[in-house]
């Protein structure tokens, strides 16, 4: 089995366990074989090196990941990883802290889109009570 096989193989749970099954199998199922290329890579490299080294819990990967995520101003994918967050366990607090914490690095704007992704999913899942 090639290294990129076996990390394949070790970043497919992780990727379920995290962002959901039905997501990921959904994103599967829709790649033809030129967007399968890109599933396979961030599979093995993203989940499989990078989320399957032990170094660091996933706790901890999904609070980096935000706070990423709200630096490089990709909305769509903060709105992803806040729903893996609350499946790896992060307290709506623990969400509100790390975007506070990239605002006040990565400015007022990438802090207000951050925020306004983050308010959209906590109450699509439930976490907040929507505003009466």
């Amino acid at each position: 089995m090639s290294d990129d096989q076996a990390l394949f193989d070790k970043g497919l749970p992780i990727r379920r366990a995290v962002l959901g099954a039905d997501y990921v199998d959904g994103s599967m199922a829709k790649a033809d074989d030129f967007m399968m290329s890109f599933q396979r890579a961030t599979t093995a490299w993203a989940w499989g090196w990078a989320w399957g080294d032990p170094t660091l819990d996933r706790k901890t990967r999904s609070l980096l990941n935000l706070a990423m995520l709200t630096a490089l101003g990709k909305i769509p994918e903060v709105k992803l990883h806040v729903k893996g967050a609350l499946n790896n366990g992060i307290t709506v607090d623990e969400i509100k802290a790390t975007l506070l914490h990239a605002t006040a690095y990565c400015g007022i704007p990438a802090g207000l889109d951050a925020f306004k992704a983050a308010h959209e999913v906590l109450l699509a899942e439930g976490a907040i009570p929507g505003k009466k």
